[in-house]
């Protein structure tokens, strides 16, 4: 009997940290009974045997943890009342525990943020005020910013600082300074989904095949970096009005003596002033400067560039920054004043720098099949070749699709409503020139083939 229960736990503790010290015979019977009703999703049937190995053996399997939170989510989403209040404090000691147990499978910033959401959701029933739930996230950030990582507890961790603002609680500098503390921590995760992402479409784009398992890989990253593009755009969302120009500028002005050799706040000044568009402003000239002089470095010499239009510190921004993702950003940056200023030739050159850079990033192909797409009726000798252009912006817009998951939509969308206007088959057919290359000429410069008919 022994022998037959000790092999099937080697099959089930596959993925799992059995501890051999402790094994015990009705854990492991117990452990074998909740794991296939979990599996099963039979979560009430689990409930009873997943408590008895909980309480007696709660060093005995991750499995005690990893099951015991679906057990109790269910317990939680199917409870009312006292039983529901009852659940939910179990849920978040359930947490504490796996913390004791298997510190190194539940850090510090993942579980206290955990908790902190699971609260926020609940705090009708918990009865938790808006101060409480912020001091629990405070607390997520505070020990392990490094793994507060899920994307709707950093989101409710900057909106309840805004909430509280509203009620005059925090300061509106105590708020910007979350919104770049929430910011910075979203950057430095969507740096290590992208750098991981670029590589997959790499090897895509080199023709090769990816694995079953790259594929998946390539879809969770896709879809982690979609969930904190949401986030970051409903912080400025929440953010709204509270951060335009006339709240901004009073606010640096006043604390500007007190801090101007503060470099991490000449930073974060300037860079909420150019996003908030109050780069007109002398104040905010005054902030770069200032910046630049104590600690150069590539933000301050873009922005330079931007207000001077001096070439050299453009040339200054591309040699101090060294990061590719944030010199990629920068170069879009470029490319995006160069497009709204209809400098389109300059525009792609600086977009295209940026795709070199972050090449899983397909919004450069959709601003450039953008400008393609405009520039049809000033592109061609006739109306055939005017609108052959519309061809060149469809595979263009495609390729954002083929290289960015989270934009296949959005141009597949684009690339219909290109072809749309491009030449139809009657107009080939009369043209008579299917499947032939033509040549488009101005800024543009390209060729494209006409579909066969």
């Amino acid at each position: 009997m022994k022998t037959r229960i000790t092999l099937l736990m080697i099959a089930l503790f596959m993925g799992f940290n059995l501890s051999v010290a402790q094994q015990d015979e009705e854990c492991m019977n117990n452990l074998s009974i909740f794991d296939s009703y979990v599996k099963s999703k039979k979560y009430d049937d689990a409930y009873g045997p997943w408590n008895i190995v909980r309480n007696k053996c709660p060093k005995f399997n991750r499995a005690i943890y990893a099951h015991g939170e679906k057990i109790l989510k269910h317990k939680i989403k199917n409870s009312t009342g006292a039983d529901q209040v009852a659940h939910i404090k179990d849920l978040i000691l359930l947490w504490d525990q796996a913390r004791e147990n298997f510190a190194s499978k539940y850090p510090v910033g993942e579980v206290e943020s955990d908790k902190a959401q699971l609260t926020y959701k609940y705090r009708k029933e918990l009865n938790a005020s808006a101060d409480q739930i912020y001091n629990m996230f405070d607390d997520a950030y505070t020990k392990d910013a490094a793994n507060f990582k899920s994307a709707q507890g950093l989101y409710t961790y900057f909106s309840l600082i805004v909430d509280l603002y509203d009620a005059k609680k925090k300061s509106a500098q105590q708020m910007f300074d979350k919104y770049d503390d929430v910011i910075e921590v979203i950057e430095k995760l969507e740096k290590s989904y992208t750098e991981k992402l670029n590589k997959l479409v790499q090897k895509e784009e080199g023709g090769a095949t990816l694995t079953k398992k790259e594929s998946s890989y390539k879809k969770n990253y896709e879809a982690n970096l979609g969930a904190f593009e949401k986030v970051t755009s409903s912080m400025d969302t929440k953010l709204g009005q509270r951060a335009n120009c006339e709240v901004l500028i009073p606010l640096y002005q006043k604390d500007f003596e007190e801090n101007k050799s503060n470099t991490i706040w000449l930073q974060r000044a300037m860079n909420r002033m150019f996003a908030k568009g109050c780069k007109d402003d002398p104040l905010f000239l005054k902030l770069v400067e200032q910046k630049n002089s104590i600690e150069p470095n590539a933000d301050t010499a873009f922005y330079l560039y931007l207000l001077t239009g001096e070439q050299k510190y453009f040339d200054q921004t591309i040699q101090l920054e060294t990061d590719p993702l944030r010199k990629a950003k920068l170069y879009k940056k470029l490319a995006d004043d160069f497009r709204k200023k209809g400098s389109y030739s300059r525009a792609r050159q600086y977009f295209m720098e940026s795709i070199k850079l972050n090449p899983s990033d397909g919004s450069p192909y959709l601003k450039i099949a953008n400008m393609y797409a405009k520039s049809a009726n000033n592109c061609g000798t006739d109306n055939f070749s005017k609108r052959a252009v519309f061809w060149l912006a469809a595979s263009t817009a495609e390729k954002a699709g083929r290289v960015d998951g989270r934009l296949r939509k959005a141009a597949s969308q684009s690339a219909a409503s290109y072809r749309a206007s491009a030449p139809s088959k009657a107009d080939i057919f009369t043209k008579g020139n299917s499947g032939q290359t033509i040549q488009i000429g101005c800024w543009i410069g390209r060729s494209v083939k006409v579909p066969n008919i």
